[in-house]
């Protein structure tokens, strides 16, 4: 699938500013995203840079609290559910594409 495709998917626009923000040097709210999504998102074929700092979760985090604590959390999970939307649209426009 190609990147460009990427936003017709539930969070495709997420991930796709994620892999720009990534392929630019920035870390960005969405480019952590896509590296906690990193390892499955691999699998699923999108490559994905590897993460020198690790602990995208945890960078994630920081970041939202940073720009307003008390909404840190619920972002952080909307995010998250983003991600996992994101993910299983992918997994199943490529599964469905298949021929068994």
């Amino acid at each position: 699938m190609e990147t460009s495709d990427l936003s017709s998917l539930p969070g495709g626009n997420a991930v796709h500013q994620g892999l720009e923000d990534l392929a630019a040097g920035k870390e960005s709210e969405t480019a952590l995203l896509v590296l906690i999504g990193a390892p499955r998102l691999r699998r699923l074929g999108l490559e994905i840079p590897e993460d020198k700092a690790n602990m995208p979760e945890h960078r994630l985090y920081q970041l939202l609290a940073r720009s307003d604590p008390d909404s840190a959390h619920s972002r952080y999970n909307a995010l998250i559910r983003c991600l996992v939307s994101f993910e299983r649209a992918l997994e199943h426009a490529i599964y469905s594409k298949r021929s068994w």
